[in-house]
């Protein structure tokens, strides 16, 4: 003998249960919302430099390393932090950075600053993302606390003072 009533009790339960609590989205930004993070990196990688005329010197650098951060929920706290870049000790130094969460999102940014050593400020312009940080825009500056260097160019360092501000795109703005 069906039961009818038990078809509907198991609908009800499922709607209730299987749809899973109201959420804000992953990002835990709201949509056109603007908050400030702070944290560091400690990265390593190499550098590979050219003597040009006498106390001139350009290098290419390619640094990977741990970005952890605090403060207000929103971007997340780790981060898999890959950063490629050029330094010139007379011009500054230009690169493009890449921070990849646990999920596998990743935030995009410019850099953009002092030769790279010990003490250099360095500025990023956060210029998107994947997934849960497509379209995010922001901006950032870190102090380097020191660049140790090899002889066979391996190079290692900490940033410090890394503190900056995103905004998540406006509503209606597709996210990839």
């Amino acid at each position: 003998m069906p039961l009818p009533w038990l078809g509907v009790a198991l609908l009800v339960l499922c709607t209730g249960a299987c749809s899973g609590p109201a959420t804000e989205p992953r990002s835990g930004l709201a949509p056109g919302e603007s908050r400030a993070f702070e944290g560091s990196w400690t990265a390593s990688g190499t550098r590979r430099s050219l003597e040009l005329e006498r106390g001139h010197q350009a290098s290419i650098l390619n640094l990977s390393g741990s970005l952890l951060l605090t403060g207000e929920r929103g971007l997340g706290v780790g981060f898999q932090a890959d950063a490629i870049g050029f330094s010139d000790n007379k011009a500054g130094g230009t690169g493009q950075a890449v921070w990849t969460d646990e999920h596998g999102d990743k935030v995009f940014s410019q850099l953009r600053g002092e030769p790279i050593g010990t003490g250099s400020k360095v500025l990023g312009t956060i210029t998107g993302g994947t997934g849960r940080f497509a379209g995010l825009t922001g901006e950032y500056e870190l102090h380097w606390q020191y660049v140790i260097e090899s002889d066979d160019g391996t190079v290692s360092g900490r940033a410090v003072g890394l503190k900056g501000r995103v905004t998540a795109p406006a509503a209606g703005i597709p996210r990839s």
